[in-house]
């Protein structure tokens, strides 16, 4: 099972919103500290922010920052939600399926089983997991020391 880019920008997104929780943060510095381009992250906000899990704010002091506690956030439920119609295999996929085997094919039946479990193991795994007492993920996403200019 291969996470797309879009997922993992996600869960970035959401452990740097975790580790700042007393605070908006911005679309730049997120890029920045997640190692993401802000189109990209853009189109992420927007999606989590439909779904519930962020809140955001426009204008000069806007930003965005968690929608919900950290312990109500799993993995899964976000990987759910962001890589909705992203088939794990050719054969799951509504158009573009050339596949020969669809109707004898027992390996479909398999992978959804499979599939099923990861996200399951996922549900497990909230943010709250991910960004508490992590002081390696504190340290990373950390604003650098101001420079003295002389």
């Amino acid at each position: 099972m291969r996470i797309t880019k879009r997922a993992n920008i996600a869960i970035r997104l959401l452990m740097f919103c975790g580790a700042n929780q007393d605070r908006m943060v911005t679309k730049s510095e997120i890029a920045e500290r997640c190692n993401t381009s802000e189109s990209h992250l853009a189109q992420v906000i927007n999606k989590l922010a439909q779904l519930g899990f962020l809140n955001t704010q426009r204008g000069r002091h806007g930003g965005v920052m968690l929608g919900r506690a950290m312990n109500r956030i799993t993995v899964g439920e976000v990987f759910r939600a962001i890589e909705v119609n992203t088939p794990v295999a050719e054969c799951f996929a509504d158009v573009d399926n050339t596949c020969p085997l669809v109707d004898a094919c027992r390996l479909r039946l398999a992978l959804a089983d499979a599939v099923e479990a990861f996200y399951a193991h996922l549900d497990e795994i909230t943010l709250e997991a991910l960004v508490c007492n992590n002081e390696a993920l504190f340290t990373l996403f950390s604003a650098p020391p101001c420079l003295n200019q002389a």
